[in-house]
């Protein structure tokens, strides 16, 4: 007999994703296909118009061109895998397969939270320095940012991932998650997990606290310029170039604490109903937010709908 003491490693994990709730995994599957088929079409858009549109190759498109790529990258990382869990009550994925998709999903979600602050930077020497605006956001500039966002990214979820995966996995092998979620990786963990938390409180401050804090300075400044600007068709117009921004920073950063901050349940019926809660506020997370930042910046911005409208317009009578 093997003792009880005794468990063999992991070599694989069961994802629950709503097995739990088999009514609403038709529904999900069919909403969340369909969100993502937007997201494809809509940040495929904005990143063909940003490229072959002249009138965009402004510091400003390109990192919205990036933040698109960034979108479809974050969710290919981990809507197929979340719609195939629709249709298998328990699907398996690999310890392998775990670590990848675990380290794309941490990397998107931390290299969008750089360049948001980016974007933001942007806007602040857009409206408060004007005339420095071409000098310090070149070229030269823009593409270091843009690519610095990227390594510091992939950086820290290497960094995250291999402390994770590090970890010895025995005995229970249940996943209750749509993904390889980080947070519900390391509750499988048989062993002392101090250091992952002390490097994720470290990463959160990085990449959360600190460009929240700079993004509300940057609005800060901006606003206090914007006010001091004496026509009210100014004041529009300086304020209509950043608010699209202003939109996907609040709806990003809104759901992330909405998400990370809200008290636990300690009532077991409770707990079940917010990790049924927890699950839906990923998908909206992970789905709804990359589905909206084209439609916001497409409904908001006067420079991307004429782009748009040129592209269909040479599509249908070309010259």
């Amino acid at each position: 007999m093997v003792s009880s003491n005794e468990t063999s490693p992991v070599i694989g994990f069961i994802l629950l994703g709503l097995s739990a709730h088999p009514k609403l995994e038709k529904t999900f599957f069919v909403l969340i296909l369909l969100m993502y088929l937007v997201i494809l079409l809509g940040n495929g858009v904005l990143i063909l118009v940003t490229v072959l549109d002249s009138r965009l190759h402004t510091p400003m498109y390109f990192f919205l061109g990036n933040l698109s790529f960034l979108d479809i990258c974050y969710t290919t990382s981990s809507v197929p895998l979340i719609l195939d869990s629709f249709l298998t009550p328990r699907k398996t994925i690999s310890f392998s397969a775990c670590a990848v998709q675990m380290f794309l999903s941490f990397a998107m979600g931390a290299t969008e939270c750089v360049l948001l602050s980016v974007m933001a930077f942007d806007r602040y020497v857009a409206i408060c320095n004007p005339l420095r605006y071409p000098v310090v956001m070149s070229t030269a500039t823009s593409v270091p940012m843009a690519v610095s966002s990227w390594v510091a990214g992939s950086v820290t979820a290497t960094v995250q991932t291999s402390l994770a995966m590090r970890l010895p996995f025995c005995g229970d092998n249940i996943i209750d998650h749509f993904t390889c979620e980080i947070l519900a990786v390391l509750k499988l963990a048989c062993a002392d997990i101090s250091v992952n938390v002390i490097s994720m409180g470290v990463a959160n401050v990085i990449f959360l606290g600190v460009p929240v804090l700079f993004i509300s300075f940057s609005y800060v400044f901006i606003i206090a310029t914007i006010l001091r600007i004496p026509s009210a068709e100014g004041r529009r117009k300086a304020f209509s170039t950043c608010s699209a921004h202003l939109t996907v920073v609040v709806i990003f950063y809104g759901t992330i604490l909405f998400m990370y901050g809200k008290p636990k349940s300690k009532d077991p019926l409770g707990a079940d109903k917010q990790d049924l809660a927890d699950k839906l506020i990923s998908l909206f997370y992970g789905v709804v937010t990359p589905m909206l930042n084209p439609i916001i910046y497409s409904l908001r911005n006067k420079d991307v709908k004429a782009a748009v409208r040129s592209m269909v317009f040479q599509k249908r009578f070309p010259q």
